[in-house]
């Protein structure tokens, strides 16, 4: 399934990801495909973020914005049933951080993950995390376990 023109609201990324509240840090969906997602986030300089650490937020914290990219896409490519589908993040790899923090970065943000291997239970994506200007401020690869969360015994 492709939809490129396809978009959703910060509801409409809620109801398809495990994460809820302020916890869901995707505002927009700007477009999709089998292999590629490119999403929007809030402001990062919010001072109710819920990933600020002392006063800031790190670009550390981009791993979360693209990881629920991510369930976006498996949530999007998955066959229509069920829910939303808990996920592990079972590796990040090259990861880059051109910035040391995120809230001093002109937003919105925009994150763009791109599938460079994988199916419904596990895929590696490529990701990117860039400024409202354009400017790159974390990339990397990272590796997502669909439905890991169910799979685990008590």
């Amino acid at each position: 399934m492709t939809s490129a023109a396809a978009t959703l609201d910060r509801a409409g990324i809620a109801a398809r990801i495990p994460h809820s509240g302020p916890m869901c840090l995707l505002d927009g969906l700007l477009s999709w495909t089998n292999d590629e997602i490119v999403c929007r986030t809030g402001d990062p300089s919010d001072a109710l973020h819920p990933l600020r650490l002392a006063g800031m937020l790190p670009a550390a914290c981009a791993l979360e914005y693209a990881s629920q990219a991510m369930a976006l896409h498996g949530a999007l490519c998955a066959p229509a049933a069920g829910g939303p589908r808990p996920g592990m993040l079972a590796s990040a790899r090259q990861v880059r951080l051109h910035a040391r923090r995120l809230d001093d970065a002109p937003g919105p943000l925009r994150v763009r993950a791109h599938r460079l291997a994988g199916d419904d239970a596990q895929a590696t994506y490529g990701f990117e995390l860039h400024d409202a200007t354009g400017r790159l401020l974390v990339d990397g690869r990272a590796t997502v376990v669909f439905g890991a969360a169910a799979e685990r015994s008590p």
